[in-house]
């Protein structure tokens, strides 16, 4: 015991001296949970224990009192000091304790029953009645004068019946329905001694009364009102009142009605019936009406009860509710007849509007549409003569008259809409501005329109522009009006009224779209119906438009749709300068197509199946375009690659991939054909790089697709190599020479892809002749193992070695280069002397014109032993010659021997000189 007390005085001075790190919420718990390990029976004599349970509840009081601490806080901390005071206190407690402890059980009972923890409550109540039957018991021993008795009797006898009552409440929060009639019961005996608690009492049953009604519980809740009605007639003078005694019985008759009507409808009656004797009310009046129809009970009774009920003078509203109760019950026939007698009983009431409006709605719901017209007009005729309706009727009359002329035009009858949208115009006021009168005159508009009257749809369309004319919906009815009367002109106009509407937010327009993407559904319509008037041109710009504004990614793909087979139609039968301009136009629907179809990742329901579907027909579209464009390289390309953007949004099947391996070939190729007709600047280096990486791309798609099988004769890898030595000469890159190399590699390279290298190497701004020359004697090579030689081919590889090794007008050659080119010759007379008739004659004479040039190179710089030797070599094709062999030989043999008469002059000076 001792390290409880120890505890509990450590956390007492805690929460009382309020430490600085001391939590107050944590401080009670742990007091509450130190307590709750205390026995009810415990005894411990502590003074300053007792002190300290005084101090606790002191301070929660004042705590209390600034509201510093929570209803359950306050409650734990009673607790506490409740459960203290009684455990320290004496066997034989004297008057005061005793005081003390019902004071603090009471209270304490209480506050857990307002936190709605009655099971917490139940032991301090307990304790509260035994200290006060042990207070009362003294009391009545030893007489009225007893000495150690101050308190009345009378006084415990009111603090028991409270008590008592507490008890009563915590039972039937707990659903203990006999133990709270026992607590009553106790209480009810005690009233003919404190009558002045006859009030507090009957309100105490009327809350259970209540709180059992709430609960279904309509048994126990019967029995709670009856109590209450029966305590409150038990004195007059401290009764609640009538009113409360009649709210008492108009609840008790609810009950009834609602438990079994049938079986309890005296009951019900009865008790409604002495609810309006105590205090009428117009409830009280309604209820009994209720349980007389929900009874059914004679139309003559119900009857009855209406008359009594327009004879008190009750509220309008109340009566127009009792016409919507008869009309619930199916007491048609009487709800009419009540609602005419109300209608005649307030005919100058300015709340009659309500009774009219109700009897048409009424009249609407039960398709009795002529007495409904005729009830309208009446209300048209009465707003015009001395019985204007309120804008609140009016804006409800509207809503139910186009409520009707919607759901006619809904059904195509437009004939009918058009009539209950004229009584709805009836009701405003000429020259009035009202943003519902604008779109009423569209809606009639539309009417008028869908029964082929032109002029009276435009006439109601103007009217709707001069009140609202920023309105996107009378942009669109003028548009709608100005194509059917093809009017293109004006058409266009109001079309481009509605794009530049398009750009705010739109609310709908009765039921005619959804609000969110209303002004691109407008421009849908539209386009849809330039089409059906074979107004094309408006068309693509009402689509175009619409492409502009929509939200809706798969509306705006499906509109692309439409624009490029529109456009596509067109393309064939146009010139050639508007041919250029419609291929570009396609190509900017073709992007948006790309741009909108990326996006559909991220829009609920649309997956990549969906996304696949529609990239798919772009990427076709986008395909055949760039193939009829072979003669503009840019606009080639640029279809090209955006068939190959488009593919990659589509599933990668083998199809596919083979298409994306083709574009980027096609891609590279247009992009080196553009940059051959460009001159060498930074615009050229940037598309050579982008062609580089679209060679990359493309080469780790053919490795994808090789991956599951190839044939041996598909060009790709060849092509892709090709593009990329053009792509590095011209870029001056490094790698070139490793890029021939990968040629080389190649299983069967041809000796004509060699060639394309070489003219590639020196083709400007390249300048590769050393890997040009290693290409042509490759190919050279590869043309001479050939079973049929080509000599047409071999001349032309000879040819090209012996100009890059040693050019034209040069002044100097080096001995190497004589050498190489020597080969070369060499190569040349090998080839001729397999064939000498095939080879190519006007070759033949070039072959002998650069050797002997060379000659003369030679003997001007002195060199007369290689000079003797190179024209000796030039007159070494002199045979070789066909037809121009004898006027060469007559030439060239003069010229030899002045030359070799030269070269020995030449070297006599110099054994002279020597």
């Amino acid at each position: 015991m001792e390290p409880f007390v120890v505890s509990i005085k450590s956390l007492s001075e805690k929460l009382l001296h309020r430490q600085i790190n001391a939590d107050v919420n944590e401080v009670i718990e742990s007091l509450f949970n130190e307590i709750s390990s205390l026995e009810g029976s415990a005894r411990i004599q502590d003074a300053q224990l007792e002190e300290n349970a005084i101090q606790l509840w002191n301070w929660a009081v004042t705590k209390r009192a600034g509201s510093t601490i929570t209803e359950e806080q306050k409650a734990k901390v009673r607790h506490v000091a409740c459960r203290l005071l009684h455990s320290c206190g004496p066997e034989n407690p004297s008057e005061n304790v005793v005081r003390k402890q019902i004071l603090m059980a009471s209270k304490t009972g209480r506050t857990w029953l307002d936190c709605k923890q009655p099971k917490l409550a139940d032991d301090f109540l307990h304790l509260a009645v035994c200290s006060l039957e042990t207070l009362y018991s003294r009391l009545t021993s030893h007489g009225d004068c007893a000495d150690d008795i101050n308190t009345p009797k009378g006084e415990i006898e009111k603090d028991l019946l409270r008590v008592l009552s507490y008890q009563a409440e915590s039972a039937v929060s707990q659903e203990r329905h006999q133990e709270a009639v026992s607590c009553m019961q106790r209480c009810k005996e005690m009233l003919m001694r404190l009558p002045k608690e006859s009030g507090y009492l009957s309100l105490i049953c009327y809350n259970f009364g209540v709180d059992t009604y709430s609960r279904g519980k309509h048994e126990e809740s019967s029995f709670w009102l009856s109590q209450s009605y029966d305590i409150g007639k038990m004195n007059t003078k401290y009764s609640p009142g009538p009113e409360m005694q009649a709210k008492v019985l108009r609840l008790l008759a609810t009950v009834y009605l609602e438990w079994d009507c049938q079986k309890y409808l005296e009951k019900a009656l009865h008790a409604v019936s002495l609810a309006n004797k105590e205090n009428m009310q117009p409830t009280g009046l309604c209820l009994k009406i209720r349980i007389l129809v929900r009874s059914a009970s004679p139309d003559d009774a119900v009857k009855s009860g209406l008359s009594e009920l327009l004879n008190c003078d009750v509220p309008l509203n109340v009566c127009l509710g009792t016409v919507k109760l008869l009309v619930a019950e199916d007491r048609e026939s009487l709800a009419f007849d009540f609602l005419k007698k109300v209608c005649q009983q307030f005919e100058w009431s300015p709340e009659l509007g309500s009774a009219l409006l109700l009897h048409i709605e009424l009249l609407l719901q039960r398709g009795r549409e002529l007495l409904a017209k005729q009830k309208i007009e009446d209300a048209i005729t009465g707003h015009y003569t001395g019985k204007q309706l309120s804008p609140q009727i009016l804006s409800s009359l509207h809503h139910h008259l186009w409520d009707k002329a919607s759901k006619n035009f809904e059904a195509k009858n437009y004939s009918e809409a058009l009539h209950w949208y004229n009584y709805s115009l009836s009701f405003y006021r000429s020259g009035q501005l009202d943003q519902n009168l604008a779109k009423l005159q569209r809606n009639r508009s539309s009417c008028f329109l869908h029964l082929q009257q032109l002029e009276k749809a435009k006439e109601a369309v103007e009217e709707a522009e001069r009140i609202d004319p920023t309105s996107i919906f009378t942009q669109f009815n003028i548009y709608k009006i100005a194509v059917m009367a093809n009017n293109v002109e004006r058409a266009a106009v109001a079309l481009r009224e509605i794009s530049t509407l398009a750009q705010t937010p739109v609310s709908s327009e009765d039921r005619l779209l959804v609000a969110e993407n209303a002004a691109a559904n407008l421009l849908s319509l539209a386009a849809q119906l330039a089409l059906e008037h074979e107004q094309q041109k408006l068309a693509i710009k009402a689509l175009e438009s619409l492409c502009e504004h929509s939200q809706d990614v798969v509306q705006v793909l499906t509109a692309l749709r439409c624009l490029v087979r529109l456009v596509l139609s067109t393309v064939e039968n146009i010139s050639e300068g508007n041919r250029h301009a419609s291929m570009d136009v396609l190509l900017s629907y073709l992007k948006t197509a790309l741009q909108k179809a990326s996006q559909m990742n991220h829009i609920p329901g649309q997956g990549l199946d969906e996304r696949s579907d529609k990239a798919n027909w772009f990427r076709k579209i986008a395909w055949n375009l760039a193939l009829q464009c072979e003669h503009s390289p840019v606009t080639m390309r640029d279809f090209f690659l955006l068939s190959y953007q488009l593919s990659q949004l589509c599933a990668p099947d083998r199809g596919v991939l083979i298409g994306q391996k083709t574009c980027l070939l096609m891609v590279a190729a247009a992009s080196l054909e553009i940059c051959r007709n460009m001159d060498h600047t930074e615009q050229q280096t940037e598309l050579l790089t982008q062609t580089l990486e679209h060679i990359q791309i493309c080469k780790e798609v053919w490795k994808t697709i090789t991956a599951s099988g190839t044939s041996c004769k598909d060009p790709t890898d060849r092509l892709l190599l090709l593009y990329e030595f053009e792509a590095r000469a011209k870029l001056n890159d490094a790698k070139l020479e490793s890029v021939l190399e990968s040629v080389l590699e190649l299983d069967n390279v041809e000796a004509k892809v060699l060639e394309t290298i070489a003219v590639l190497a020196m083709e400007p701004p390249a300048h590769f002749p050393v890997l040009c020359k290693k290409a042509l004697r490759i190919a050279l090579s590869l043309h001479r193992k050939e079973p049929q030689v080509d000599l047409t081919r071999c001349s032309n590889c000879v040819h090209s070695l012996i100009q890059l090794t040693l050019p034209s007008g040069v002044s100097e050659v080096e001995p190497h280069a004589l050498e190489e080119v020597w080969g070369y010759y060499e190569e040349a007379l090998s080839i001729i002397a397999t064939a000498p008739k095939d080879f190519p004659e006007l070759e033949i004479l070039w072959l002998l014109t650069r050797a002997w040039n060379t000659g003369i190179l030679l003997y001007s710089l002195a060199q007369y032993p290689e000079a003797e030797r190179w024209c000796g070599l030039g007159m070494s094709f002199l045979r070789h010659l066909g037809s121009l062999q004898d006027s060469y030989q007559t030439q060239m043999a003069g010229l030899y021997s002045e030359v070799l008469d030269r070269l020995d002059k030449a070297k006599k000076n110099v054994i002279i000189e020597e």
